[in-house]
């Protein structure tokens, strides 16, 4: 840790010890802000943010109705992304890295990160796959059974974690949500930040703000943005909303609706 880091605010001492220990066998920490919806057009505005500018991504999560694998600490997704192709994950969270197969850490496509917001943090391991170019819309349309997005090592991944009796081909289509994600280099700052609106079908949005950085450089990055997005005056006290969580809870709920 370098010695100029501060331990964020707000944590007790048995949950720094624990962030410690997550961060030291991880390869990454993803600090992240969800601004409340009646701040996010200023936000916008205060830290000149372009939508021209934005990547657009159509994005679905797979689950079962009553959410099995939420339950059981197991997220499937797959995005399309303008201008890139699509790409699909398996994530287990909490994971402690420590306990992770070294077989598995060693994957090309597997990254163990901590994802850092205000008041809490969770440690993932994500296993990303990369299907062919239209597979996703084949899969969504129901020509195309789900295993087919996910590499073997993917598919393995999933057995072992996922509910006794629960497949791949079991789940059903959670979206999609249209999501508009910016990258930009405040001059002040000299690092990356990443905002992504996530735009879901009542309406509603969730803005997040994220950088990601390495484990030595977390809290020092953490409080020199946290100084950046206070000076231009975010909300740094919102109630902090999950995208995943939310987009859950709204496509199960509207399954359930429609019986």
């Amino acid at each position: 840790m370098a010695a100029t880091a501060t331990p964020p605010a707000g944590f007790t001492g048995e949950q720094l010890t624990e962030l410690l220990g997550l961060m030291r066998g991880s390869d990454s920490v993803e600090l992240k802000l969800t601004v409340p919806e009646p701040n996010q057009r200023s936000t916008i505005a205060a830290l000149g943010l372009d939508p021209l500018e934005a990547q657009i991504r159509q994005v679905f999560f797979f689950d079962t109705p009553g959410l099995a694998l939420d339950q059981a600490g197991v997220v499937v997704r797959a995005r399309r992304v303008q201008g890139k192709g699509e790409d699909s994950i398996v994530k287990l969270r909490p994971v402690v890295p420590s306990e992770l197969p070294e077989e598995l850490r060693r994957s090309a496509g597997f990254r163990v990160e901590v994802d850092a917001l205000p008041g809490g943090f969770v440690c993932s391991g994500t296993l990303k796959g990369a299907p062919k170019t239209g597979d996703v819309r084949r899969v969504v349309a129901g020509e195309l059974p789900l295993r087919k997005l996910f590499s073997k090592e993917q598919r393995a991944y999933f057995a072992a974690h996922a509910p006794e009796g629960v497949t791949l081909d079991d789940l059903v289509v959670l979206g999609p949500i249209f999501v508009l994600k910016l990258r930009f280099v405040p001059p002040e700052l000299e690092r990356r930040l990443v905002a992504e609106v996530w735009m879901y079908p009542d309406g509603s949005r969730i803005l997040e703000l994220s950088t990601r950085c390495t484990t030595t450089d977390a809290f020092q990055v953490a409080a020199q943005t946290r100084g950046y997005l206070a000076e231009h005056g975010v909300d740094l006290s919102g109630e902090q909303e999950t995208k995943t969580r939310k987009a859950l809870e709204y496509f199960t709920r509207e399954l359930t609706e429609a019986e």
